[in-house]
């Protein structure tokens, strides 16, 4: 089973997360970057495929220089190469973009069976990519797994809904998008971590992938942020002294609010 995963960096939730003022784009430079969690799930799903079926896991990943971090990072978890799409042209891509680029990358590796991401990424949020990426491959694409089984021609996926469980089924190839339901992802062991430093990262340019400079970027982006402000600070909010009226003041004041 020839397996891709799909993987992004991003800010650490924990970090402090802004937009640049020159062309409120993220600063990646202001926050610790990480590999985005629900990848790192996207992966441990792929890692547990290839134990069951065998095969090889491949990580594609689109980002600057330091996306490096993340991409060891999975590969230290087991996967066995990885594909890195790396160009200053790339800064500001919109999600189209983006989802063209990635599946160029995919695209470009052999007897792909299945391609699994994460159902969206913790900066962005936007949830729009692994769709996008599999209509321009032409795969049957999946969202918001919670379990998958394979057989030697289709993918199963059992879906959570607010209606109940929901089951899919689509022939391979196949993009299968994954939610935090899916797994519990492992540690990396040390041994895996010395091995990541040693397997293969195909870096590449937008000239290497076969992609226009006018096709990405954020000056070809078909959505763009054009004003962004720190938000303001917390107040300190409003004191009811409970002389025995609280209860009155409280509700008062929620109705002022239209809480209630």
């Amino acid at each position: 089973m020839n397996i891709v995963v799909l993987v992004k960096q991003v800010p650490d939730t924990y970090s402090e997360r802004k937009l640049t003022d020159a062309d409120h784009t993220l600063d990646r430079d202001s926050a610790d970057a990480v590999l985005d969690e629900i990848n790192e799930r996207a992966v441990e799903e792929a890692l547990r495929i290839q134990e069951a079926h065998g095969g090889e896991v491949t990580v594609v990943a689109m980002g600057p220089e330091r996306t490096t971090e993340a991409i060891r990072k999975a590969l230290s978890m087991g996967a066995d190469k990885a594909v890195h799409l790396s160009d200053p042209a790339l800064h500001g891509s919109c999600q189209v973009a983006t989802a063209k680029a990635l599946a160029k990358l995919v695209g470009s590796i052999e007897g792909v069976d299945l391609v699994i991401a994460g159902n969206e990424s913790s900066d962005g949020r936007g949830g729009a990519v692994p769709a996008m990426v599999g209509e321009v491959l032409g795969l049957p694409v999946i969202t918001q797994a919670s379990k998958v089984e394979l057989t030697d021609t289709t993918v199963k996926v059992e879906r959570v809904t607010d209606e109940g469980l929901a089951f899919v089924e689509a022939n391979l190839p196949a993009l299968v998008s994954v939610t935090e339901k899916i797994n519990e992802p492992r540690y990396p062991s040390f041994k895996g971590i010395m091995a990541a430093k040693k397997k293969p990262v195909d870096t590449k340019s937008i000239a290497d992938a076969g992609i226009e400079a006018g096709e990405v970027g954020l000056a070809n982006a078909s959505t763009k942020v054009v004003e962004a402000a720190p938000k303001p600070p917390r107040s300190g909010g409003q004191k009811v002294e409970d002389d025995g009226t609280g209860g009155t003041k409280i509700v008062e004041y929620l109705s002022a609010q239209k809480l209630v």
